[in-house]
């Protein structure tokens, strides 16, 4: 189905405008010069050699390959560019999958009620999206109301040279429950191009979410993200992050467990190779008491590709009784690889248990050493380590579906990177 014109409600008019104006005044955060960006340059992006992503060919949705790849029966929203060219029509009662802009049309107050209440703080990127995002997803899950079906939302960028502004927002009311995976693609693996998403999600009181979130960009593409959730009392969010693609860029991910008793539980796992260089900037925020998060992230880096983590965890005055732990591990394939792992911790409260963890190493000779004795290859005894090692994030999830959709982008991953050695 594509996509058809609809009429800006004013409120959005309004708030485009406001964000264009001020986008316009702000200049990109530069390297070493800007809190955050200390290890990722991009001094070499020039934002208008990149034109507004406009209408999409669907055929790119078949030149895109897939991350998420098995899911059962998901409800499917997929769009090429700028272009909405599928949205699930057979949703129960009390489910709204739809574009954004559509939602905002159609359901005005509860569109206007969220956007852009959770990712408050505006950047340059954060204000172009505001300004330009087109099409973009809306989920929303009235409360009570449990989905047993996955959600599959795609984004797939198919034109060269072109700058995508994406754009999510899930809502998810007291006492509901939901699985959301999205997956941004490239429609061809030697695209020039730029990704620029903003991703809100809510969770409400006594709420479940799932969100898995995988990019699969071309390498040679630059993405750029700011993704935030708010979880409310009692609330749980299991949000997954996978980083394959691109050339270069930077994604932030926040989690405020804003009521008490409110859970996040944080993945991510990314594999590079060439020049590729991934960072991920995460914070885990408690600001009520009784609180818990718990993050990992694991990479594996080949050539001479670069990772960086940085980690933080913030207990807010009088939130007693957090405990929160996140972790970064970095396996580097090659002497030429290099990882940053920064954890840090912003404690303003006195009864919590904060802990963390880093580390960056090469594989231990000592057990390709064993594996080899009984008669592997180096190469098999190699990956085999390797799989052991991101084993450990996929074993965060329960035995099934999740846990083998996520094992098989993770191993297709692996055979791209060790392929391409």
């Amino acid at each position: 189905m594509a996509s058809a014109t609809l009429e800006q409600p004013s409120w959005l008019a309004a708030r485009r405008e406001r964000a264009a104006a001020l986008s316009a005044s702000l200049d990109l955060p530069q390297y070493k010069g800007h809190p955050g960006w200390e290890f990722t340059d991009i001094s070499a992006l020039d934002l208008s050699a990149y034109a507004p992503a406009s209408a999409g060919d669907a055929g790119a949705v078949e030149r895109a390959e897939a991350l998420f790849q098995g899911l059962e029966s998901p409800y499917v929203l997929t769009q090429v560019d700028a272009s909405t060219v599928a949205v699930p029509d057979d949703l129960p009662a009390g489910i709204t999958v739809s574009s954004l802009e559509r939602a905002a049309a159609q359901h005005a107050a509860l569109v206007e009620q969220h956007l852009g209440t959770i990712v408050t703080e505006a950047d340059a990127f954060v204000a172009r999206n505001e300004a330009s995002f087109a099409g973009g997803a809306f989920v929303h899950v009235a409360a009570g109301t449990q989905l047993d079906r996955p959600i599959l939302i795609t984004a797939v960028q198919g034109a060269e040279r072109s700058a995508l502004d994406w754009r999510t927002l899930i809502v998810v009311e007291d006492g509901a429950s939901v699985e959301v995976w999205e997956q941004y693609l490239s429609a061809d693996a030697a695209q020039d191009s730029v990704f620029n998403t903003v991703v809100e999600l809510v969770v409400g009181e006594n709420a479940r979410l799932r969100f898995v979130c995988g990019q699969g960009l071309s390498e040679r593409s630059w993405i750029f993200g700011t993704q935030r959730a708010e979880v409310g009392r009692d609330g749980a969010l299991d949000w997954v992050a996978l980083g394959f693609g691109s050339a270069r860029g930077k994604v932030r991910m926040e989690t405020k467990l804003s009521g008490p008793g409110a859970d996040g539980r944080v993945t991510g796992a990314y594999a590079s190779h060439g020049r590729q260089h991934v960072d991920f900037d995460t914070t885990q925020e408690h600001a009520a008491p009784h609180t818990t998060s718990d993050l990992a992230f694991r990479g594996v880096l080949q050539g001479r590709s670069e990772a960086v983590w940085r980690g933080n965890i913030i207990v807010d005055p009088g939130a007693q009784q957090t405990d929160a732990f996140q972790e970064s591990r970095n396996l580097l394939l090659s002497k030429r690889a290099h990882a940053d792992a920064i954890p840090g911790l912003e404690i303003q409260a006195n009864d919590v248990r904060c802990t963390h963890a880093a580390a960056i190493a090469q594989i231990d000779p000592e057990q390709l050493f064993y594996l080899r004795s009984r008669g592997l290859r180096e190469e098999t005894a190699k990956r085999l380590v390797i799989e052991g090692f991101l084993a450990a994030l996929v074993e965060r999830f329960e035995e099934g579906p999740v846990r083998e959709v996520l094992g098989g982008a993770l191993e297709r991953r692996l055979g791209a990177v060790l392929g391409a050695a």
